[in-house]
């Protein structure tokens, strides 16, 4: 049995809702790798783990591209180090301010995409509940 602070695969896919082979992708692509293994070769997971895979489910619907979210990931462990300086802290900062901008530029155009979507939905409607002329 794993220690408590650790989790097996199948516990970190429930918890997330990603499918094991997602997760052993975003292993196998360095996103998220695995804390340890246990003696019989296991992969184990910690919190901080499941985090950072709720990060990337996060990003996934923003349509961001690995490289983008390895990015963003390198930046928040960086900031997470201690002996960052001022210099370097204001670069990461200003790396997740333009962060930032895109999640909400996404935003607005999933936003937009929704309402054309109702919109669609409520011509459908309409259009299924006209009168047929001659009836």
């Amino acid at each position: 049995m794993p220690p408590a602070e650790h989790m097996q695969i199948g516990e970190v896919a429930r918890r997330t809702g990603l499918s094991l082979r997602t997760i052993r992708y975003y292993g196998e692509v360095g996103l998220v790798e695995p804390s340890a293994r246990s003696r019989g070769g296991f992969r184990l997971y910690t919190e901080e783990d499941v985090d950072r895979l709720q990060l990337i489910k996060r990003m996934k619907p923003l349509e961001f591209s690995l490289e983008e979210t390895r990015e963003l990931l390198e930046t928040l462990d960086r900031l997470g180090e201690a002996g960052v300086g001022p210099e370097e802290r204001d670069e990461l900062s200003g790396r997740l301010d333009g962060f930032e901008a895109a999640v909400a530029d996404r935003c607005r155009a999933l936003r937009g995409k929704l309402a054309m979507a109702e919109e669609f939905s409520e011509r459908l409607r309409e259009r299924r509940n006209r009168p047929v002329p001659g009836t």
